[in-house]
This record gives C-alpha cells, sequence and structure tokens, in this order.
C-alpha cells in the first residue's frame, strides 16, 4: 500500500511539474544579432582595424569574416581583463553585451582580403610547422585546430588565414612570454617555439587561402 501510494505521489508531482513549465512557456530565444546596429557601433574601430574589418596595418588584426563566436570571446575577456590591452579595454569598457554580439556578427559577414608570405627563406620552415608541428619537441601542427586552409573551427579555433604576419607574430610571443594568458592551449604551443619559427609560421599563415 505504502509503495502505491509512493508511486501516485510522484505522479501527482510529475503532473504538476510539467504543468507549471507549461504555464511559464517556452524559454525565450536570444536575440538575433542586429548588423545595421553592429557596424554602427562598429564606426569607433575604424581606425585601427578599416571600415570593413580588414585592416592595413600590420600590428592590428584583421577582423572580417572571423567566426562571430570567437570575437564576442575575445571582446569579453577584453573587458574583464583577463585578455589584457590598454587600448582595447578603454575600447570595450562601454559595449553592452548586446554592441558585442552585433560588431561580431557583422565582422564575421564582411568578406576577408587575402595576404601574402613575403619571406621565401622561411616558408619552407612555415608550411612545416603549420601542416606537421614539430613532433620531437611535442609541437603540434596548426592546422588540426585551425584547419588546413586556416579557416579555423566555428565557436572554437579563428581563421588565421591571411592574417598580418606581424600580429600573428606577436600574439605567438605573448602567449610564450606569458603575457596573453587566454589560451592555455596557445601559451603550451608557443612556449615550446623559438623567434624564428615562430616568424616563419606567421608568414605562412599570412599567405593561406
Amino acid at each position: 500500500m505504502k509503495s502505491i501510494v509512493s508511486v501516485l505521489m510522484s505522479a501527482t508531482l510529475s503532473v504538476v511539474v510539467a504543468g507549471s513549465a507549461l504555464a511559464a512557456g517556452p524559454a525565450p530565444a536570444a536575440a538575433k544579432p542586429d548588423l545595421a546596429k553592429g557596424e554602427a557601433a562598429f564606426a569607433m574601430c575604424v581606425a585601427c582595424h578599416a571600415a570593413d574589418g580588414n585592416s592595413t596595418t600590420p600590428v592590428n588584426p584583421k577582423l572580417s569574416q572571423q567566426h562571430p563566436e570567437y570575437l564576442i570571446k575575445q571582446l569579453n575577456e577584453f573587458k574583464s581583463g583577463k585578455r589584457a590591452n590598454a587600448v582595447m579595454s578603454g575600447m570595450v569598457a562601454g559595449l553592452s553585451d548586446a554592441d558585442m554580439t552585433n560588431i561580431s556578427y557583422w565582422l564575421a559577414s564582411k568578406l576577408a582580403k587575402p595576404g601574402f608570405a613575403k619571406d621565401k627563406d622561411t616558408v619552407a620552415l612555415g608550411e612545416r610547422i603549420y601542416r606537421g608541428g614539430i613532433p620531437d619537441r611535442q609541437i603540434a601542427a596548426c592546422a588540426s585546430c585551425h584547419s588546413p586552409n586556416g579557416a579555423g573551427m566555428p565557436a572554437q579555433y579563428p581563421r588565421v588565414s591571411g592574417q598580418h604576419a606581424d600580429y600573428t607574430a606577436a600574439q605567438l610571443v605573448q602567449f610564450r612570454d606569458g603575457v596573453r594568458k587566454n589560451s592555455i592551449q596557445m601559451t603550451q604551443v608557443a612556449a615550446k617555439m623559438n623567434d624564428r619559427e615562430i616568424k616563419a609560421v606567421s608568414d605562412y599563415m599570412a599567405g593561406l587561402r
């Protein structure tokens, strides 16, 4: 008898909970990015990143066609201080979550302009590191995360193809030296690389298609 009562009480509770959930209705859908607002908000970024996100300044990254999830993560980490950069921290301080989402999705909608490898003396070394890593030092191939053509993987790893070699090299050095601390994987990889290897692979990535 006790067992039957327990079953009935459990069934009644399930009905009540289910009924409450139905009464509450479905969870609200996430707001869709507003690309027009994203473009408007990006106006303050144009001086460094160009009007369409294709920066022409080698030390400033190209942002066009980048995965929006990656951009949102970086903007949030600049704002929180997890990724240290005095200029960017100031730029994002007044941005809301919606602003960051709108800007990121707008940038993702812009076509990235291709770049070019410039150092013919190290391009073979850069390709070898990008595609095969450096096995004897347990350095993973860049292509394993960023894909063979540098397109990256949405929501996980950024697009690196066509990126300015100067910017990429600077970031790898910052990861290696512990200045940039917002990616354990990149810190572990860069920690084992010397300046020549960093320069070579950065130049090679600039020319990826």
